[in-house]
C-alpha cells in the first residue's frame, strides 16, 4: 500500500519535457507531414534529373561547372556559395558516382541533398 503512495512521488520526478506540449501535438505532426512532402518532392525532382542526365553530371563535376551539375545543385537547394567545397568534394569522392548504376545515382543524390537547404 505503501509503494501505492510513493508511485507519484518518484513518476514526479520524471522528466517528460522530449514529449512536448500534448496540445500541440496535432499542429508538430501537421508541420512534420508538410516539411516531409516538400522533402521527397524535391529529393524526387533531384533523382529523376540524376538519372536523365548522371553522364552530363559527371563530366561537369569533372570540368568544374556545366548546366547538368547546376541544374542539380539548384535542385538540391545547395546554396552558391557553399558549392565550391560541395564540387571540391565531389571530386575527391568521384569514384561513388562514376558508375553508371543505380547505387551511384543515389549516392550522388544522397550527398546533394545532405549538402542542401
Amino acid at each position: 500500500m505503501r509503494l501505492l503512495f510513493l508511485l507519484p512521488v518518484a513518476l514526479a520526478g520524471c522528466d517528460m519535457g522530449h514529449l512536448g506540449n500534448p496540445v500541440l501535438l496535432p499542429v508538430s505532426a501537421l508541420i512534420t507531414a508538410v516539411g516531409n512532402a516538400g522533402y521527397d518532392a524535391r529529393r524526387q525532382k533531384l533523382s529523376d534529373h540524376v538519372s536523365a542526365h548522371h553522364p552530363d553530371i559527371l563530366r561537369d563535376i569533372r570540368a568544374g561547372t556545366g548546366p547538368a551539375l547546376t541544374t542539380a545543385l539548384d535542385l538540391a537547394g545547395i546554396a552558391p556559395a557553399t558549392r565550391p567545397d560541395l564540387l571540391a568534394l565531389l571530386k575527391k569522392d568521384f569514384s561513388l558516382f562514376q558508375a553508371d548504376t543505380p547505387k551511384s545515382r543515389e549516392n550522388l543524390v544522397v550527398t546533394l541533398m545532405v549538402h542542401g537547404v
